[in-house]
Parts: C-alpha cells; sequence; structure tokens
C-alpha cells in the first residue's frame, strides 16, 4: 500500500528515540515496512518507512528518500515487536531495528551464476579436455561454470574457448536456493505413547494460534523428536519454523539430525556465518524461500513473513540472555513476537526455568511432560560423594571412590566424563613469599592460567600475559603456586591416572566452534575414552558409550550470591548427570560435594526434582523474587569510582516514590571493575503487575543525564548480578 502523500516517517537503524521524516522522491512508491536509504548528516543510512510522520515539518527543510531496496516490506508483527521491546527493555528503537537490518549485503539483488549449455555446434579442435565438457553436457541441461569445471575437470579456459568456437551458449541463471525445502514427510519420527500423547498436546494448539508448550521431559526422553514432529506440522501448514539453540557448539549434531529428519538442511544463523552467507539467508527468511532456521537468540529478530512455530531448545539456559547492547532474554522476546505473530512456542527442556515452570503451574503454559528415557535407556544412579570423609589424595582433585568408578566404565570398554565448570589450569596464581596475587589491571577479577598456552588470562575482558617464571612483586624465582583447580589441571590429573585411556579436553577456549564440533563427533564415533570438559559438554549431546559422570566440584555454583544460584546449580548438574546411560547402557553420575544436605543435592540423589521446584518457588514467593516478583538493574560505570558512586547517588536522591517498589545500593558492583572501567549497581524491586518499564524511564528522565565518560546500562529483568 502507498503511503501519501509525499513525506513520510522513518526509523534508521541507529540509538534513536523515533522515526524522521522524509520525502518521497516523485515516482518512488513505499508502504510501512519498505527498506530505504537516507541521508542522515554526511552519510546513507539504512531505514525502515514507519508510516506517516506525526508533525509537520516544512518540505524545504526535508530531505529526500535515497533508494527503496527492492525486497518484501518488512512484517506489520516485526515492526510491533521492535516498538514492543524498545519499551520494555528502555532501548531506543533504532537500536532494536538495528538487530533487524544486521545483514545490510542482502538487500542488493542476488548475483546470477553464470552457465553454459551445448548448441548442437562440434568446433572442428576438440582435445580431450574439450571432450570431456561436451560429454558432461551432454543432457541439453545448462549446467554452472564451477560445477561444470569440476566434473569435467578442466579450468575457466577450456570452457571459454568453446564459447568462442560456438559450441557452448553462455547463460544466466537465478542463484541457487540457500537450502532445499524440508520435506515434512520424509522420514517421521516413531514416537512411543508417551512421545505420541506430548505431540498432541502441542498440536492442540493450532498452526495458526498462539500459544506455549513447556516440554518438560528428562534428559535422553526424545524431545527433540517430538518438536521435529511439530515442525513437520507447521511445514504443512505453509508457515516458517525457527529452532533455537542456546550454543553455537551445538549446531552441527542438531542439524544434522535435522536433515535425517526432513532429508534437507535447515538454514543456520550465529556468528560463525559469513557476511554472505548471512545475506543469503537474511533475504530467503524474508522472501519465504528459507522455511526453517536453526540459529542464536539472534535469529528472534529475522524478518519472517509467516512464522509459525518457535522452539527454544534447552530453554533455561543462561545464553538466552543477551547482556551487550540492548539487553534482553530470547526466551521471553520469542513468547512476545509468537503472540504477535499466531505462532505457537515450545519451551524445551530437562530443568525448565522456574519462571516457566510457574508460567506452567498457572496454566499460562500447557505443561507437558516426558517422563521416561527414550527407547531402552534409563536414568542414571546418581550419588553425592562427601568430601569430608572420602576426599581426593593431596595435591588432587577426584576422590578415591570415583577413580575406582571411571576405572571400572573404562575397563569394560564404556566412556567417562569428568567435569568441572571452570576454565583454564587454575583460577588463581599466588607468591608464597610475599602474598602477591595476579589481578588483571583492568578489572577487580584474578588472572586465571591456562597452562596448555603459557599465559594468564582475564575471563572478564580477554587481556592476557605470559605465565611470569618469578614474582612480579618481589623477584622470587621459586615461589609462584597455581592455586585451586581448573579444567587443564584436572586434565593433567586424569594423565597419570588413566594414562593408558584415549582422552579429549573440552573447553570454549581450547579450539574454535569448527574444532569442537569435530570433537564431538569423534566422541561420538567411540574414539575417546575419557571425557575432562567444562559447560559446554552438559549440552545437548548423545554419547551412546558414555555410562559414568564425575562432577569434581558441584558446590561450585553455590558459593556465589546469586539469588539463582540453586536454580543454576541444579540445572546444570542434572544435564551434565543426564550425559551417563543414554543409549542400552546404565549410567551412574557422582557429585563431590562438601555439602551433601543441601537441598540441591538432596534433589539430585533422589530424583525429586518436584520437591525442589516446589522449595524454590516457595523461597522466591517469600523474597517477592522472579516470577512473583520484577527486578530492574541500573550498572553506573566510569573511569574513575568516585565518578560512578557519585552519579549513582544522583540517580537514587532523583527516584521518584511510588507503592510498592524498592530500591537497593548504590554498591559497587561484584566484579567492581571491567576493562577499565569502575561499575556501581542500584537494583529496584516491585511486585509482578507493576509496569516496572514505565517507572524506571520515568525514573530516567527525572534524572540529570550522565555526561563525560560515564555510562549507564539497564537491565530489565537481569539475570546475573556480578
Amino acid at each position: 500500500m502507498h503511503i501519501g502523500p509525499d513525506i513520510v516517517a522513518v526509523m534508521v537503524g541507529v540509538a534513536v528515540d523515533g522515526p524522521y521524516s522524509y520525502r518521497v522522491p516523485e515516482g518512488m512508491r513505499v508502504e510501512r515496512g519498505s527498506i530505504v536509504a537516507v541521508p542522515l548528516g554526511p552519510r546513507l543510512i539504512l531505514g525502515v518507512v514507519w508510516g506517516e510522520p506525526k508533525d509537520s515539518v516544512a518540505h524545504n527543510r526535508l530531505r529526500d528518500i535515497a533508494h527503496v531496496y527492492n525486497v518484501p516490506a518488512l512484517s506489520e508483527e516485526l515492526l510491533s515487536l521492535v516498538e514492543w521491546v524498545a519499551r520494555y527493555t528502555l532501548t531506543a528503537p533504532g537500536q532494536v531495528l538495528r538487530g533487524v537490518l544486521r545483514s545490510p549485503e542482502a538487500l542488493d539483488a542476488p548475483k546470477p551464476v553464470v552457465a553454459y549449455r551445448r548448441t548442437g555446434f562440434e568446433p572442428e579442435k576438440l582435445t580431450p579436455a574439450r571432450l570431456r565438457v561436451l560429454d558432461t553436457l551432454n543432457d541439453d541441461m545448462a549446467w554452472p561454470r564451477p560445477a561444470l569445471m569440476g566434473a569435467a575437470g578442466v579450468s575457466a579456459s577450456v570452457i571459454e574457448g568453446l564459447e568462442r568456437a560456438g559450441a557452448l551458449e553462455k547463460l544466466e541463471m537465478p542463484p541457487p536456493p540457500v537450502v532445499l525445502p524440508p520435506d515434512p514427510e520424509a522420514n517421521p519420527a516413531r514416537l512411543n505413547p508417551e512421545q505420541r500423547a506430548a505431540l498432541d498436546r502441542i498440536l492442540a494448539i493450532g498452526p495458526h494460534e498462539f500459544g506455549v508448550a513447556l516440554l518438560d521431559g528428562v534428559t535422553g526422553g526424545g524431545k527433540t523428536e517430538v518438536f521435529f514432529e511439530a515442525v513437520a506440522d507447521t511445514l504443512r501448514a505453509g508457515r516458517q519454523a525457527l529452532i533455537l539453540l542456546p550454543e553455537i557448539a551445538l549446531t552441527n549434531t542438531f542439524i544434522d539430525r535435522f536433515t535425517k529428519r526432513f532429508t534437507a538442511r535447515p538454514a543456520e544463523w550465529h556468528s560463525d556465518m559469513t557476511p554472505a552467507q548471512r545475506a543469503r539467508v537474511w533475504r530467503g527468511v524474508l522472501d519465504g524461500t528459507v522455511r526453517a532456521v536453526v540459529g542464536a537468540r539472534s535469529a528472534l529478530f529475522l524478518p519472517f513473513r509467516e512464522l509459525g512455530l518457535l522452539v527454544l531448545d534447552e530453554e533455561h539456559d543462561g545464553a538466552y540472555k543477551q547482556s551487550e547492547g540492548f539487553t534482553y532474554h530470547a526466551r521471553d522476546m520469542a513468547v512476545v513476537r509468537a503472540h504477535r505473530a499466531g505462532a505457537r512456542v515450545v519451551l524445551s527442556s530437562a530443568t525448565p526455568s522456574v519462571e516457566s515452570r510457574n508460567n506452567a503451574n498457572q496454566g499460562r503454559y500447557h505443561h507437558v511432560v516426558l517422563e521416561s528415557r527414550f527407547a531402552e535407556a534409563s536414568l542414571p544412579d546418581i550419588t553425592a560423594i562427601d568430601m569430608r570423609v572420602d576426599g581426593p589424595d593431596k595435591g588432587g582433585w577426584i576422590a578415591p571412590s570415583l577413580a575406582r568408578e571411571v576405572f571400572a566404565a573404562l575397563d569394560r570398554g564404556e566412556q567417562a566424563l569428568l567435569f568441572l565448570n571452570r576454565r583454564g589450569y587454575a583460577p588463581l596464581t599466588l607468591c608464597r613469599s610475599c602474598g602477591h596475587q595476579y589481578q588483571c589491571p583492568d578489572c577487580s577479577s584474578w588472572m586465571v592460567e591456562h597452562r596448555f598456552r603459557g599465559v594468564l588470562m582475564c575471563h572478564h575482558c580477554g587481556h592476557e600475559m605470559r605465565t611470569p617464571t618469578v614474582c612480579g612483586e618481589c623477584g622470587d624465582a621459586e615461589s609462584l603456586v597455581a592455586v585451586g583447580p581448573g579444567i587443564e589441571r584436572v586434565a593433567e590429573e586424569a594423565a597419570l591416572r588413566f594414562p593408558d585411556a584415549r582422552r579429549v579436553l573440552l573447553s570454549t577456549d581450547m579450539g574454535s566452534h569448527a574444532q569442537l564440533r569435530q570433537r564431538f563427533g569423534e566422541i561420538e564415533r567411540g574414539e575417546y575414552d575419557l571425557i575432562i570438559g567444562t559447560q559446554l559438554v552438559s549440552k545437548g549431546h548423545h554419547f551412546e558409550k558414555l555410562s559414568v559422570v564425575g562432577v569434581l566440584d558441584a558446590d561450585l555454583g553455590l558459593a556465589h550470591g546469586d539469588p539463582r544460584a540453586a536454580e543454576k546449580t541444579f540445572q546444570i548438574l542434572t544435564q551434565v548427570a543426564g550425559r551417563a546411560g543414554r543409549a542400552s547402557r546404565h549410567g551412574k553420575a557422582f557429585l563431590q560435594t562438601y555439602h551433601p544436605d543441601h537441598p540441591v543435592m538432596k534433589a539430585m540423589v533422589t530424583g525429586d526434582r518436584e520437591a525442589f521446584y516446589a522449595q524454590e518457588l516457595l523461597a522466591r514467593e517469600a523474597g517477592g523474587m522472579p516470577p512473583f516478583g520484577r527486578l530492574a538493574a541500573l550498572i553506573v560505570s566510569a573511569g574513575e569510582q568516585q565518578t560512578a558512586m557519585g552519579y549513582a547517588r544522583q540517580l537514587l536522591s532523583a527516584a521518584p516514590m511510588a507503592e510498592g517498589i524498592r530500591l537497593f545500593g548504590p554498591a559497587d558492583a561484584p566484579v567492581a571493575m571491567i576493562r577499565g572501567r569502575h561499575r556501581v549497581r542500584l537494583l529496584a524491586q516491585s511486585g509482578k503487575d507493576f509496569d516496572l518499564s514505565g517507572y524506571m524511564r520515568f525514573w530516567l528522565s527525572s534524572a540529570e543525564r550522565p555526561r563525560g565518560d560515564l555510562k549507564v546500562q539497564i537491565d530489565i529483568d537481569p539475570m546475573s548480578f556480578m
């Protein structure tokens, strides 16, 4: 629909609070959602036609739209999502829109593919290379040049010579699709009765209706097979499907399973892709040729026009929270987007977030439960190893009873996993002579030793230094010691204890995503006996030979003052323990702990997760914490601590009085400095029905704006308190 008369409002993809007015040149046609290029200052910038301008501006003060791109307009539901996210997160709409327009290369028309076919004329000079080309083209079909060169085993000059001789005709063909369309009828899963009942409950939400299903199933319970059939139902209805994963490293195995089910790969969307790959996927999503996408959280802002299903696998995972740029939680925004699109949502997890469990308890979500493992698999037996009475030998980290179980698994030809959720070799390097502790010069955190690389590294800002051989404070050459275990130190001990085992170390800093995916494939093929890994190994992997899991420090996540510490610890312990016994082998998991009576450890050992959720919900309700209350954080940062604290106190004094609001702080953040900037936190707490976003917006508008190097980050619904 053409917007008239000749002035439109254009939202530009920069951090601005609203659209600007532009003239539509004569002969140009635009509509709401049209993607355009407009002048802003001295440069051209991408923008989207938002509608008619609200304020009248004289024609002679306006600038013209420079260009309208020949792509479909963005959908109304996507534009309304941008506005909603901006309001909710207190982010400039233009900054949210930038997340939608993050692949500008997609707006240029795709380049045609050069192809050749036979004309029927045969040249006088026929070399063996020329004959191979003509034989390859004997079916009278046009072949793209790269494919023809490969099939015939010739260079481009041979093909060009045949063209000049009149034997070949040069054509231009449209580029091939990003991926072939998935076939919903290809290889349907053979669901057991419990899975079939779960699928029926999900499909009770119609293919053009909004509804949320919490697919709450044990590890290895066949959740993926169930939501793949929901994807198939969505494709049959002519709608698009989006599956979000928390980790890029999970995509390879997942995509292999998707391809086996649908005989076609899904399109991918994540940070490992090249700009050209992103452009093709973005355009394919917009024009509808891409029917299914598997991606990271940013795929939520792809320009779907017929979105019918959103799946969040491992919906509890903290990686769905975006903490850089504008902050949002992909789980919550997925529900908002689905509501606008009239789409189904499947939140899948063996350890659902407390918020999702509460929504299911309240009837807002359909609670779909899988209680049994798929096929012949059974749930692992879980044992707590009391480190006070069965601790490791001095200088070691593996308890004797755990070591015996690992030996037994290896003797049976099975795999074992040693898990510690701490990267590096040791979290602290200490001088025994003078007490000096190596700290990051730009952050208030210790430098972590990475012995395999020979460096000390800050895990907050990435600062590195070579591992010192003498103390930088007192100069002593014999006094530096590594304090505490990291996963590399566990690997070192494992090499001494299990020297004959084929070992592999898995950590996010031990290789590229491609290398990690290769390692996972090797583990699945049984090329390693002993896996030593961090949180990366706890998510979504299916190792059929793995029978024993050992968690070396089950208490690690409980040591922080995080209101969600118990929930996060329960989730990661359940996930990592669930890697054991996923096929016909029975599994065992062992939790090394100094607190075997902690509610989390009791829930793990007894398998009574319902008791854990009930206790956690009671504690949250008593404290007015989510999901029974709401939180919003302000993080003030500056080059000087006094500057940050001074402005935070000004903010507090400007806070409006409101019934039901509690304010905490200002206080130095637990990680008080990152990248040379001092950080001070304020926290607002309200009831669950209070418009906390509106309150925060009014508060910040009432306060003096930050100046100089002061910055204020707003985090609605914070997941981290560091």
